[in-house]
């Protein structure tokens, strides 16, 4: 990571959400999640139903004060789960793995799981970088990867 990028997390605010919007728009990170983006209606039920979710972790990816992301953790098939989005003009600088290993420290659960899609190499090292392990997927899609925090 460039050392003079500061990574911080905070909690979402309602002027994060245009930002995560333009996010989840950007083709290369669509095809790189193997997440269609969501149209305006959809996102911001989305997050209507999100932010007031109190199983749900959320936070704000900052690097140098400007919204680079978002991270959350959620319950999902009876495992507690985790994923991020990192806008594209962050990419490549450290950010995803820095916020990880912050959000972390936030959220002890464990074991954490988090999907990746297999062609998604960027966002498989992270989880690696952070302490994640391949895990069995069980009704195994061929296109995803299952990875696992144990401590």
């Amino acid at each position: 990571m460039d050392e003079s990028t500061h990574i911080a997390l905070r909690d979402v605010i309602p002027d994060d959400l245009p930002v995560f919007f333009e996010h989840q728009r950007e083709p290369e990170a669509n095809e790189m999640a193997a997440f269609p983006p969501r149209e305006r209606d959809a996102f911001t039920a989305h997050w209507d139903k999100i932010l007031p979710d109190d199983t749900k972790i959320t936070k704000t990816v900052l690097a140098d004060g400007r919204v680079a992301g978002n991270i959350g953790s959620w319950e999902e098939h009876g495992r507690r789960e985790v994923g991020y989005w990192i806008g594209k003009e962050f990419w490549g600088r450290g950010v995803a793995t820095t916020a990880l290993r912050l959000f972390l420290d936030l959220v002890t659960t464990r074991p954490l799981y988090a999907y990746a899609a297999k062609h998604n190499v960027a966002s498989i090292r992270v989880l690696e970088k952070c302490g994640f392990t391949p895990a069995p997927i069980e009704d195994a899609d061929d296109d995803e990867v299952l990875l696992k925090l144990e401590a």
